[in-house]
């Protein structure tokens, strides 16, 4: 990770995560309800954990992984506090899955939720998250990537779909790209970078995304 573990338990330690919203993306709401996600399940960089509390009551084999031990007790409390027992959880270097057995080529769809971003402007950590999912995505599998835009204002570290484009090539279909929306919350943060943004009164903002859809050869 470009940052210790430490400033990630720090953010949700004293909740100060712009991500954690309380409920999952709309954006992967809609992914899941069109039937694209499939199979085996990883979520990277799981956060608060909504998406894989969300897709386990749904029925879905699905891991959610962070490498925050923080995060990862925020979402064990979170699928209590949502009455989702058998929801799986585990802290994981998201750039060393390969170095795991039990990982390897073991997942039919990823689904990214704001985790690739966050590498954008670190190419090195960048590859090595790209070649992890690589790595433990199967052959035909796909990643659905979800990632803040700089094509308008916001907040946070936002890409370019260029970023996406260039990262994603030997190995790698992408066979769709479009821009949507992220739902984020405006925490001590990242206040300075939304005064110009249209905040609600709960103090949520939707801001420019890209969700990519990107098939494992």
């Amino acid at each position: 990770m470009t940052r210790p573990a430490e400033f990630w338990n720090t953010v949700y330690d004293q909740d100060t995560a712009p991500w954690v919203i309380g409920e999952p993306q709309p954006a992967i709401v809609a992914l899941e309800q069109s039937g694209e996600i499939r199979g085996r399940v990883l979520e990277p960089g799981c956060g608060a954990g909504e998406h894989t509390i969300l897709l386990t009551r749904l029925g879905y084999d699905i891991l959610g992984i962070d490498f925050s031990p923080s995060a990862i007790d925020y979402a064990r409390a979170n699928a209590e506090s949502h009455h989702v027992p058998n929801v799986r959880f585990e802290v994981a270097d998201a750039l060393t899955l390969a170095d795991h057995p039990d990982h390897r080529a073991a997942y039919d769809t990823i689904v990214d939720s704001a985790l690739f971003h966050v590498f954008g402007t670190d190419p090195d950590a960048r590859a090595a998250y790209v070649r992890s999912l690589h790595a433990v995505c199967k052959p035909g599998g796909v990643v659905h990537l979800l990632a803040l835009s700089d094509a308008e204002p916001g907040f946070g570290p936002r890409i370019s779909d260029t970023v996406i484009r260039e990262s994603f090539t030997t190995g790698w279909e992408l066979e769709r790209l479009d821009p949507t929306r992220y739902r984020g919350r405006v925490t001590e943060a990242v206040a300075d970078q939304a005064t110009d943004l249209d905040i609600s009164p709960t103090g949520l903002v939707d801001v420019a995304a890209w969700m990519a859809r990107i098939r494992r050869l």
